[in-house]
């Protein structure tokens, strides 16, 4: 049988912009698989406007840290060599590798242009606050540094639909580009009444080169590193006839094994079920909703109805497309997205998306390991995710039944498989102050004593003839019982 799967997101938002990210992850590679982590989400690998920039500024899709472009060889992370030996070094240890595509805009342009547009408002993409008039916009992208190596595809303003500088007048706005069908995408999100644009110079996905052109970058990137999947940034910005179509084109290519899922960053109830119909089901999606419950019962605590967790998320609806998360690198303190679980949750969060049935579960390396930067560092948790991690690995499996009837006090069960010995297990997450569940492990389970793998606490539970067992748990914490391994 086949053992649970798990990704780690490796890197957080303050990763050391040191160039050495690459040859860290070929040094844990080993350990993290040991730990049940057997896929890595890694950060963007393409070139960015600097080597301190986390890559979201995506200047050349094609450059993988081995040009001297925007002020060096290498990115953040590292050169391409040393991307393609970590690669290397994490399928020698069994882990595969997700990387992460930034195919919204383009930042860094190697040139002006001079070209039309009309102003919006911010807050209204549709509203138009001026008639056409000229501006000097950077998006000249021209790539002097790699030529037309691996691809003579060369950017100008006829390939956006947008911008957010005019070097005439050095003034920012939100500038919709004017020509023949030249208009936002309305294949996106609809917030601000139209969200296809976010920042930088914008992709026009309406521009058939630029549709092939990404989609042979898409296919050129996944052969060159050999991966095994991509995490897509920002699809709500994307025209989704555009991302099926390139998730269609790399499973061609690559082979319907070929893991993407997609960042579409909506907590609105419903959202990311409505965006899966959409794109025919073909990718799978952050479970967002299920970040904000986790967020609002970490701050709400006793207050909040643990029962009501799972509703209207992604991993209720369409367990097989939901990847589930308790951070990331956006959601962390300081940055654009935070809503930041706090840690007397934090291990319950993780038992939550990493115990379940359903789902494809990340772990984040700010959580795991430690969050930097000039603020006060943030710990890492690993001491209170690894028994989580090792049960997951060995224990969670087989048919799961819910015990979700009291707002402070849920437990579950999964009851084994006859295929991974000594597999099963019962978890309580207590927001209240403590408390114990009666839960039904199985009739051939009677006789066994359990033991807590969070070492929260150190009771034996006895599971009785009748095949139940009373779990308690402490106060705000979680406790994952199930039969201990031979020592």
């Amino acid at each position: 049988m086949e053992r649970n799967h798990t990704i780690m997101q490796f890197f957080e938002w303050h990763v050391t912009a040191d160039g050495k990210h690459w040859r860290r992850l070929a040094k844990l590679a080993p350990k993290l698989k040991e730990r049940g982590i057997d896929a890595v989400w890694i950060p963007p690998p393409t070139k960015a406007v600097s080597p301190e920039d986390t890559g979201y500024a995506a200047y050349d899709l094609y450059d993988l840290g081995e040009f001297d472009q925007k002020g060096g060889v290498r990115t953040k992370y590292g050169t391409k060599e040393e991307l393609l030996e970590a690669i290397e070094a994490c399928r020698a240890a069994g882990v595969a590798i997700y990387a992460d595509l930034v195919m919204n805009h383009k930042a860094g342009a190697d040139g002006t242009e001079t070209f039309q547009v009309v102003e919006v408002r911010a807050d209204n993409r549709l509203e138009e606050i001026s008639e056409p008039f000229d501006i000097e916009g950077w998006t000249k992208f021209d790539f002097p540094g790699r030529g037309n190596a691996y691809s003579s595809f060369h950017w100008n303003f006829e390939h956006f639909n947008g911008t957010d500088c005019d070097a005439r007048e050095d003034r920012q706005g939100v500038y919709r580009i004017v020509g023949e069908g030249k208009r936002w995408n309305e294949n996106v999100d609809d917030a601000f009444g139209n969200y296809d644009y976010l920042m930088y110079a914008n992709i026009d996905y309406r521009h058939p080169d630029v549709r092939r052109e990404m989609i042979e970058w898409g296919k050129w990137l996944a052969d060159t590193l050999d991966c095994a999947g991509y995490r897509l940034d920002a699809i709500k910005h994307i025209d989704h006839t555009f991302v099926r179509e390139f998730a269609e084109a790399l499973y061609a290519d690559r082979g319907d094994e070929f893991f993407i899922v997609g960042e579409f960053w909506n907590s609105d109830p419903g959202a990311c079920q409505r965006y899966l119909e959409a794109v025919g089901g073909r990718i799978s999606l952050f479970d967002v909703r299920l970040h904000y419950n986790l967020h609002e019962a970490s701050e709400k605590g006793a207050d909040y109805d643990l029962t009501k967790l799972f509703d209207d998320t992604l991993v209720q609806s369409n367990p097989t497309n939901a990847v589930t998360f308790v951070d990331n690198h956006d959601s962390q303190p300081g940055e654009a997205l935070e809503s930041w679980i706090a840690d007397w949750f934090k291990q319950s969060a993780y038992a939550l998306v990493l115990l379940r049935e359903g789902g494809y579960p990340c772990v984040f390396y700010g959580d795991y390991f430690h969050i930097g930067g000039d603020e006060e560092e943030i710990e890492g948790k690993k001491m209170a995710i690894d028994p989580l991690l090792y049960s997951r690995h060995h224990k969670a499996y087989g048919e799961q039944e819910d015990y979700f009837d009291d707002p402070c006090l849920i437990g579950w069960v999964r009851r084994g498989v006859a295929e991974i010995e000594r597999s099963g297990c019962a978890v309580v997450v207590c927001t209240g102050e403590g408390g114990e569940k009666r839960m039904y492990v199985g009739e051939h389970r009677a006789g066994e004593e359990w033991v807590d793998f969070t070492q929260t606490r150190d009771d034996k539970i006895a599971i009785g003839e009748d095949g139940f067992g009373t779990f308690p748990a402490n106060g705000g914490s979680v406790s994952v019982w199930a039969l201990p391994d031979p020592v």
